[in-house]
């Protein structure tokens, strides 16, 4: 899997190899910060061979980055620019840089220069690239710009009726091919008009300083399943993601209950998935901006806010797999 060191997405939302997942934000939100996190963090997670170690991972070196940015101001190309040679991302960053103000043509054709870049890396070279577009919005708009300059018919709000046939272009140069050890793993970024939403940024967790503001009951990753598990990441990785899942949702019932009834008319168990609800989007969902961790110790802070919990409660989660994770450092 391509780990990114965001533990809602390597966690709950893990990206495999060659997948395409979009990340949905709006105006106003950080994307442009979550962006230049992942450039930081990402690396691949090293396939891993039985061992009794269970923390045992590391990263593998035949990794790239390629990053386009399309249609951005002059502050946000230099934020990008800057955040990348201050960190060192810059040694393994190919960057494509097209401003507002540059021709519209020039923003059409930057990522499908971006994607041939990153098609040499991946198939000649034989590393395993990921790829970066943001805002593709922009480029949707830049379509626009020129089927109206052509007087084309227009579709939906203007745009071209052949925009969805025109983005599988790009969209479907992500994967792998036979034959090459390569691979290509898009991440491009969108910002919706009615902060419509796979990676879902959230307008209420960013208003409540929670950052990234990743939303996880909306997000998903369709092809997590077959980068996850024993020998890729760890064996407890897709209950662990479950029993997230399942009790964040509860907790959200449980906190929605409470503005109707009140604190007092809560029972035991409710009040436990309240605490959570709070401790998750407070340690697990939020992060630094520079605080990187890999999807082990991402799975350890799971396991920390899961122990929350009486074991019964765990319903998600195999009896063999509590045995020997639940106790394990509970101490601590």
């Amino acid at each position: 899997m391509i780990q990114t060191g965001i533990s809602t997405i390597d966690v709950m939302n893990s990206i495999a190899r060659g997948q395409k997942i979009p990340l949905f934000s709006a105006a106003g939100l950080p994307h442009n910060e979550i962006a230049a996190q992942i450039c930081r963090q990402a690396g691949l997670v090293k396939r891993l061979e039985k061992s009794e170690n269970l923390l045992e991972g590391g990263e593998e070196d035949n990794f790239a980055i390629v990053f386009a940015a399309m249609g951005v101001n002059m502050e946000t190309a230099q934020f990008f620019k800057r955040d990348f040679e201050e960190n060192g991302s810059m040694e393994r960053v190919t960057l494509f840089l097209n401003l507002a103000n540059d021709p519209t043509i020039e923003r059409i054709i930057t990522p499908r220069i971006a994607l041939t870049t990153a098609e040499y890396l991946a198939y000649e070279c034989g590393k395993h690239v990921l790829v970066i577009l943001t805002d593709m919005s922009s480029y949707a708009d830049a379509l626009r710009e020129v089927s109206a300059a052509r007087e084309e018919v227009p579709g939906r709000r203007g745009y071209p009726g052949y925009m969805y046939t025109d983005l599988a272009t790009i969209y479907e140069r992500a994967g792998r091919i036979e034959g090459r050890t390569g691979s290509i793993t898009q991440i491009p970024i969108l910002t919706m008009p009615n902060d419509e939403g796979q990676i879902y940024i959230d307008r209420q967790l960013h208003n409540r300083q929670i950052y990234p503001p990743i939303n996880v009951l909306p997000s998903l990753s369709r092809l997590m399943k077959s980068a996850i598990g024993e020998g890729m990441t760890r064996k407890d990785h897709s209950d662990v993601s479950n029993q997230l899942y399942a009790n964040y949702a509860i907790g959200k019932d449980v906190q929605a209950m409470k503005a109707v009834v009140g604190e007092e008319a809560l029972s035991s168990e409710d009040l436990l998935y309240l605490e959570f609800l709070d401790k998750f989007e407070r340690k697990f969902v939020a992060q630094g901006a520079y605080d990187t961790r890999n999807i082990f110790q991402s799975l350890d802070l799971a396991w920390t806010l899961l122990r929350i919990f009486p074991r019964e409660l765990l319903h998600r989660i195999p009896a063999k797999t509590l045995d020997l994770f639940y106790s394990r450092d509970a101490a601590n």
